[in-house]
């Protein structure tokens, strides 16, 4: 899924500071990693912010619906795929992002895949994202970094890339997280690790997040008897890597939950490459029968025309589930001025694809440009963040999506709760 760019102008309010390097405290959580019989079912709980949007919400049957589900109960649904785990506070793909996911009543949690320097696979949104979303700055192993850090000089902004590739798995598991976020003008790694985007926290950085292999992943999920989510990350550095071809890599992702005795329908494999797609649906049948074909096309005017013109041969071809960006499925009507279906919402469900949508919460405040990106297409009727569930209740109810990424699952599943989804 797309990432937050930090603005020059850093909005950061809270400090992701340097964590202390390679610290790693007590094992707090006996559960995880492995123990494969911990299927007690939470009592979920969605706290306070569902219940924020609702108030904020413009009147209306909508909102009157949602009042009369505020005392639940609440329960896991299918319908929450949790992006990242609950990332709008939690540092992205950590034990305790996905923990928490669980907590809020996702079904569904998500590890994006990306390589290690020995071929071993671990769980990051990007394959060179190691710089803004752990400590490894503040690390021995920083001067291993692709590029490593140069502070800001006021001609140019600081930068820096770190990538999974650079580091054995070992190393990598010496990492801390973070929240994800860089102050393009830090002049020191302390103050370029303080970038934590303004609508989100480092209340819950301390104490060194542990990150996640897929391994690791998948025993923790499976303990939870939830289900999965993976993505497979484009790389960013050339393949074959070291001889490790892209089939390979691909492959290996699927191997990691055939060998855990995964049943595929509990599965939904994701790309945005549709090579990868298309290797599943050859390959490995039965998981690519659930395999997410991430469609970043969308992006341009022109991009969107030609997805959307695709869709009819993309569904011969075997793909069955697509997922653009949240706004490629929406639009508002130019004669009523209601937000409605967009043409390609319309084509993929005239050629019986589902779709999925990305991603809830990832935005900030809506009364900020209308939401950015994943509002785009009716960003100008969007004015608070309580309209966010106006756009969710379109997206559920008059597209149809099979699912929605969060990245703070409660607010879906309050909504997928009382919807009965």
């Amino acid at each position: 899924m797309r990432s937050f760019i930090t603005s020059s102008l850093v909005l950061g309010l809270a400090s992701a500071a340097a964590l202390p390097a390679g610290q790693h405290y007590p094992e707090k959580h006996p559960e995880k990693h492995g123990n494969k019989h911990n299927h007690t079912r939470l009592n979920v709980q969605v706290g306070d912010r569902p219940y924020f949007l609702v108030d904020d919400m413009d009147e209306g049957t909508l909102k009157e619906k949602l009042e009369t589900c505020s005392e639940g109960p609440f329960k896991t649904s299918d319908f929450v795929f949790a992006h990242r785990g609950a990332s709008l506070q939690f540092p992205e793909h950590t034990y305790a992002a996905y923990s928490a996911a669980r907590r809020q009543g996702a079904g569904v949690i998500e590890c994006d895949v990306a390589f290690t320097k020995d071929k071993q696979l671990v769980c990051r949104h990007a394959q060179c994202d190691l710089h803004t979303t752990t400590n490894i700055l503040n690390t021995t192993l920083a001067s291993k970094c692709t590029t490593p850090f140069t502070p800001a000089n006021g001609t140019a902004p600081a930068s820096a890339k770190c990538c999974t590739s650079d580091f054995t798995l070992a190393e990598f598991q010496s990492l801390c997280g973070k929240q994800d976020g860089a102050n393009p003008n830090g002049t020191t790694v302390t103050s370029y690790m303080d970038g934590t985007p303004y609508f989100r926290t480092d209340l819950y950085a301390s104490d060194c997040p542990k990150l996640m292999t897929l391994n690791e992943f998948i025993d923790t999920v499976d303990s939870w008897d939830l289900k999965f989510t993976a993505e497979l990350k484009t790389p960013e550095v050339k393949m074959p890597f070291d001889g490790y071809t892209q089939a390979q890599y691909a492959q290996d992702m699927i191997d990691a939950f055939k060998k855990k005795g995964i049943k595929p329908e509990r599965v939904w494999p994701q790309s945005f490459l549709p090579a990868d797609i298309f290797y599943w649906i050859d390959n490995e049948p039965e998981f690519g029968k659930q395999a997410v074909y991430l469609d970043e096309r969308v992006d341009t005017p022109a991009g969107y025309a030609n997805a959307t013109a695709s869709l009819p041969a993309l569904a011969k071809r075997g793909v069955k589930i697509m997922a653009p960006a949240m706004f490629a499925l929406t639009k508002i009507d130019s004669t009523t001025g209601e937000i409605v279906p967009s043409e390609y919402a319309v084509e993929a469900k005239k050629n019986g694809l589902e779709l999925v949508a990305w991603s809830f919460e990832r935005s900030g405040w809506l009364q900020i440009g209308g939401g950015g990106y994943y509002y785009d297409y009716v960003k100008s009727v969007m004015n608070n963040d309580g309209d966010m569930y106006t756009v969710l209740d379109v997206l559920a109810r008059k597209v149809g999506i099979k699912a929605m990424f969060s990245d703070w699952p409660a607010t879906v599943t309050y909504y997928a709760n009382c919807f009965g989804l």
